[in-house]
């Protein structure tokens, strides 16, 4: 019999039949601190139409979960997972699912529930990773770089020789919004609450650090830029700063709050508050900014461009077990983190 015969004689390969698998994930049945946050095991059911099943080789800490964790956003209803974001391989996939197989490197967002060993998402909600990108470093500056693109792009298009002020300029998105804005050509005044953190900062492009441990905010904005303030504010502290953020930007400049690490910023009189400078405020949020696949994997590539020509460089400076999740949103909370964290399943 010909190769050819027997070829077409052979019997295709049976389909390798998926079942439901069970992994250990975080589960919050109350909302509160971290003690809230248990460590549990969970079925993960069979992919359904449109559907993948990513096994996670990392996973992102966002301050965003902090928030969740605490109830102060709007969620699931309890009891719930947490996470937005998290590195892994894909290993099994439903019906009707086009552009991805078994074996692609994913990031997966969306649901609320990435603290976990693995889990099911949409098609819809994975971007691919380039190859030269690792796990743990893709996954440290996803959701982080995405919001330095909206908000520089989408939310203000930053320009050279604009002068900023960027709160928390040694956080994840501090960091990685100082390499993007250096290589637009904006002068970057970043704010820090240590003198460890204004090191880091500096490296990071900024062209002024103020110290809030031994420095007035809007004194040294009115000192840099001769009495006239900034042109445009991104605040993620919110309580702690709102007040010299009210006071630093100026006329007609714009303010944008994207964050209340230390708490929802107090309400602003128009008037009395910033009437006489004409300011314009912008609330961000990514489910506001990232609103569909198209755009969320648009503002990856842009994010992903950078990295591969060295103007973006992230670092993974804190790498926690996720059964230890606890510790690290304690760690987050009382400002003892910089720049990107993860946790390994």
């Amino acid at each position: 019999m010909s190769a050819k015969k027997a070829k077409a004689k052979a019997k295709p390969k049976a389909a390798v039949k998926v079942e439901p698998i069970k992994v250990h994930a975080i589960r919050i049945y109350e909302t509160g601190g971290p003690e809230v946050m248990k460590f549990v095991e969970v079925e993960v059911p069979v992919p359904g139409p449109g559907q993948a099943r990513v096994r996670h080789t990392a996973i992102g800490v966002n301050l965003a979960d902090t928030y969740n964790r605490k109830g102060e956003h709007h969620g699931t209803p309890l009891p719930s997972g947490l996470g937005l974001e998290a590195a892994g391989v894909i290993e099994a996939i439903g019906p009707k699912v086009t552009g991805f197989k078994i074996g692609d490197r994913v990031i997966g967002l969306g649901g609320n529930d990435a603290y976990c060993e693995a889990r099911l998402y949409p098609i819809s909600g994975l971007i691919k990773l380039p190859s030269w990108l690792d796990d743990r470093t893709a996954v440290a500056a996803l959701l982080k770089g995405t919001t330095t693109q909206y908000l520089f792009n989408d939310v203000r298009k930053l320009k050279r020789g604009d002068v900023v002020l960027f709160h928390a300029a040694a956080g994840g998105v501090g960091q990685i919004a100082g390499q993007w804005a250096k290589d637009i050509g904006a002068r970057m005044i970043g704010t820090v609450s240590t003198p460890e953190k204004a090191k880091i900062a500096k490296k990071c492009g900024y062209t002024h650090i103020i110290d809030m441990s031994k420095q007035n905010i809007t004194e040294e904005v009115m000192k840099l830029t001769n009495g006239q303030g900034v042109d445009v504010i991104y605040d993620s502290n919110g309580f702690d700063t709102w007040g010299d953020t009210l006071k630093s930007v100026k006329r007609r400049g714009m303010v944008v709050t994207f964050g209340s690490a230390s708490g929802a910023p107090p309400a602003v009189d128009l008037h009395a508050n910033v009437g006489q400078r004409s300011v314009y405020f912008v609330r961000a949020t990514s489910v506001n900014f990232m609103t569909s696949p198209e755009i969320r994997r648009h503002a990856a590539a842009q994010l992903f461009k950078r990295m591969k020509a060295g103007i973006v460089k992230v670092k993974v400076n804190h790498v926690y077990a996720l059964k230890d999740v606890a510790q690290a949103h304690r760690d987050v909370e009382a400002r003892k983190t910089t720049g990107s964290i993860i946790l390994i399943p």
